[in-house]
Parts: C-alpha cells; sequence; structure tokens
C-alpha cells in the first residue's frame, strides 16, 4: 500500500502556504463592486493535516460499524485533492470530519495547525443536493451565512458580489424552485463562499446534473478555485472528472476506508480529457479502483 508523501504538490496547485489564499483573491467580474476580500482573510492559509483519523458509528445492536481506519493525509494551502473509492468507502464522512460535523474516534485533523474541534466559517461545505431555503429567493440565501455570523451591516454589498461570481447577478430575486440544476448548485457554491473560507469541502456537488452541465460547472469550479485560491477538498465516483479537476488524487479502500494511494496529476490547466496522457492516467486509476474496491467474499448472497 502507497502511503501519503510529504512533499509539495507536484502539479497543478500551489506548492506552499505562500501560493496560498493569502496571496489574493483578483479582480471582481465587471460592475461587480470593490474587490472581494481574500478568503478567510487573516486567518491562515487552508492547510489540512489528518493524523491517523478513524471513525465508527454505533449499530443497533451494540457493537461499532468502523467507517475510517487509521487516515493520514496532508493538503497543501490552495490545493485542490478529490478523494475518489467504492461506495461506502468513508469518503463523504472524512469531509464531514474535516467539517466538524462529526468528530473522529481516534486520531486527530488540523487546520493551519489548530486542532478541527467543530464547525467554522473558515471551512464552507457543498453538497450533492443544493439544499436552498426554499422561502428565500437566491439573495436571501447566499446572504443566510453573514446573516448567521451577523455580519449583515458589515458586509451585505459582498452579496451581489458573489452573485456575479457564480454567475447568478440577474437572479438575486429569483426563488430556488425556479432555477435549473446547475444554477441551484451556482446559488450553493456563492452561500458556501461568501464567508470566505480557507476550506472548501465538494460532497458530489456535480452528481446530479446532466454531462453537459456538469463539464461546465467543472470549469466554473476552477475557475472560482484560481480566483480565490480556496483549497479544495471534494468527493466524486467520477475518475475523468477527478483528472480534469485535480493537482493530486486519493484513491480509498473499500470499508472501513484507509488511503490507498495517492496520485499526481501531472499535466497543466486547461486539460484535454481526450490526451494519451490523461486516458492512461484513466486506465491505471480504474485499474488500482478494482482493486481496492474488491472483496475477498461477498458481502452477501442471492
Amino acid at each position: 500500500m502507497t502511503q501519503e508523501s510529504q512533499a509539495p504538490p507536484e502539479a497543478g496547485g500551489p506548492a506552499s502556504p505562500a501560493a496560498g489564499p493569502a496571496a489574493g483573491g483578483g479582480a471582481p467580474p465587471a460592475g461587480a463592486g470593490p474587490p472581494i476580500p481574500a478568503a478567510g482573510a487573516g486567518a491562515g492559509s487552508g492547510a489540512i493535516e489528518i493524523r491517523g483519523a478513524s471513525k465508527s458509528f454505533p449499530h443497533p445492536d451494540g457493537s461499532e460499524v468502523p467507517a475510517l481506519s487509521r487516515v493520514n493525509l496532508s493538503v497543501g494551502a490552495g490545493e485542490f485533492i478529490t478523494l475518489i473509492g467504492p461506495s461506502g468507502c468513508g469518503k463523504s464522512t472524512l469531509l464531514r470530519l474535516i467539517a466538524g460535523l462529526e468528530r473522529a474516534t481516534s486520531g486527530s485533523l488540523f487546520l493551519d495547525g489548530r486542532p478541527i474541534e467543530g464547525p467554522g466559517a473558515e471551512r464552507g461545505l457543498v453538497f450533492q443536493n443544493p439544499y436552498l431555503f426554499p422561502w428565500l429567493n437566491i439573495h436571501g440565501n447566499v446572504a443566510f451565512g453573514i446573516k448567521a455570523r451577523r455580519r449583515w451591516r458589515e458586509e451585505k454589498g459582498l452579496v451581489g458580489q458573489y452573485l456575479e461570481l457564480v454567475g447568478l447577478g440577474r437572479f438575486g430575486k429569483v426563488f430556488p424552485h425556479h432555477l435549473s440544476g446547475g444554477m441551484a448548485q451556482r446559488a450553493s457554491l456563492a452561500r458556501a463562499l461568501i464567508n470566505r473560507p480557507l476550506v472548501l469541502l465538494l460532497d458530489e456537488p456535480l452528481g446530479a446534473l446532466d454531462a453537459f452541465t456538469r463539464m461546465n460547472m467543472q470549469d466554473e469550479i476552477l475557475r472560482i478555485r484560481e480566483e480565490k485560491r480556496v483549497t479544495m477538498i471534494m468527493v466524486t465516483h467520477d475518475v475523468d472528472e477527478a483528472i480534469y479537476l485535480s493537482d493530486r488524487i486519493v484513491v480509498m479502500t473499500a470499508g472501513p476506508g484507509r488511503v490507498e494511494t495517492v496520485i499526481p496529476v501531472p499535466f497543466a490547466r486547461p486539460r484535454a480529457r481526450n490526451i494519451p496522457d490523461f486516458l492512461r492516467l484513466r486506465g491505471k486509476i480504474l485499474e488500482i479502483l478494482n482493486f481496492a474496491g474488491r472483496l475477498e467474499e461477498p458481502a452477501y448472497q442471492i
């Protein structure tokens, strides 16, 4: 089993905290007002360290069901990491540990050297379902985070800027049921980003979209990542998506989930999906996944 390397990322993303969110956020779209503050301004760089993290859940019979086992992983500030592996291998559980929504049964998780002990605005989470509030228009949905943090008076001008950032500048007064799936996910991204997180956690946010919308949203996520320099960790079951987006791909074993191997993606962006190197890497990952996901004995019989 290949162990996680402590070396800097080999491709795509920034190799050190100096290249992370503190490096600035880029210019806003025309007419969007003053520049949006850099991600998590003054709060850190967005580096994640996971040391021996395990997680078990209680079973109704009184036993414990292991979801993750001794996961070790380092994510550099501003890096784009994807987690891929068989269903049930604990990918989403690992995201929830980083988000602070779950506590590890054993092991430790750190953000910029500080222990992760609960949720925080410096970590944003986007789900496969946008989970927009149906009684609020899109402006209200995006504004929810800053209102919850009691920063409305100081930061209300950011709402329009983040709607522009995700291409929804004209849709602030529209309600969620009027939006397409891709537009709803854009709103969900804006709602997570308006808190200017250091780390954006993406739990299969494109899984429910059609193929063309999905590819368009992949490019939008890369554009936002490049502009804001946010560390991104994404769960996906799509190998092509992982290669297209990632600096490194973390392949996990069947549950309880462990890190099987970490694969750098050595292609400059923008990436073409049909070049021989892309297809060779795709074949390599599929081969690893077949090994990682194989059960020695059937889990059930028919």
